[in-house]
């Protein structure tokens, strides 16, 4: 027995010509957005690209040593050369081109609504059901209008990417604000500090382990996204992963795999350590 009423059809007629009247009306506005991150997003893959391999490798293997030990160097030296060996360093660089683009933006957004939302309770009301949906709405469902919006390539796959990962940072910021010991912002007010010296000076340095902790998540977000992103023609390590998986390839497309979990092992260690770090200088500082 089918249900007697079904909205379906009306409620998504009306969404698709909204979608097509935004895209018509908004071009002039979305061809500089898309032109502004195609530009940051080419000026990272440069600066990336120029650095010969060999001295990245010695970097990170180095970074990994002092911040974490020596098993994670011996790891991190032996994952980079199994990239290079593998033919995956040039697209390895491609795809942390699109992470980094896709996370500045994303922490470009979470940090200023995450502290305004620390601030004022309605504004975190209102947030908290569109950051649930914004987590979880399948993915596949944002390159939609973002294909709209930008056409194919990277810049919609780094809108779709950002709208899928920022969530976490925005919590956590807001999160973390809140946490601060309020004892500890009273006494800094009673020395005459205004709320933005509060803020810049007490608040944002206490709360920089959770602020590290919703970045770190925002990232292993972002990585996660790699794949589906190469399906609207982001190039990258998921371009290996679908070129194996179309051409029925399952080597291909498993070295594809085990590249992008190389990428996230690193990338959070890394972040993990750092805000570790950071955490460990507060309690020393008596914070």
């Amino acid at each position: 027995m089918e249900f007697p009423i079904n909205w379906s059809r009306p409620v998504g007629t009306n969404i698709n010509e909204a979608v097509r009247w935004t895209t018509r009306e908004g071009e002039w506005f979305f061809d500089n957005l898309g032109y502004g991150i195609i530009m940051l997003l080419v000026w990272i893959k440069k600066g990336l690209v120029w650095i010969p391999w060999p001295a990245a490798m010695l970097g990170l293997t180095l970074l990994s040593w002092r911040m974490i030990g020596t098993r994670m160097a011996l790891f991190t030296a032996v994952s980079l050369l199994g990239l290079g060996a593998f033919g995956m360093w040039e697209k390895a660089m491609e795809t942390m081109a699109l992470i980094s683009t896709s996370v500045l933006l994303s922490i470009s957004i979470a940090l200023p609504v995450g502290i305004m939302a620390s601030r004022n309770n309605v504004l975190d009301k209102i947030l908290q059901p569109i950051l649930d949906v914004m987590q979880t709405m399948p993915s596949f469902v944002y390159l939609v209008p973002a294909i709209m919006f930008f056409s194919l390539g990277n810049v919609p796959a780094v809108i779709a990417t950002v709208v899928y990962a920022v969530p976490p940072a925005i919590r956590l910021t807001n999160l973390g604000i809140r946490q601060v010991d309020p004892e500890v912002v009273e006494a800094a007010r009673s020395f005459g500090a205004s709320d933005f010296q509060i803020l810049m000076k007490v608040q944002i340095p206490m709360a920089i382990p959770t602020i590290m902790a919703g970045i770190n998540q925002t990232i292993m977000m972002a990585l996660a996204m790699v794949v589906i992103a190469a399906l609207v023609g982001a190039g990258g390590v998921g371009e290996v992963v679908w070129r194996g998986l179309g051409r029925q390839r399952p080597g291909d497309a498993l070295i594809g795999g085990v590249g992008i979990v190389i990428m996230a092992v690193l990338v959070d260690r890394l972040t993990q350590a750092l805000a570790k770090s950071r955490q460990e200088a507060l309690k020393g500082s008596g914070l």
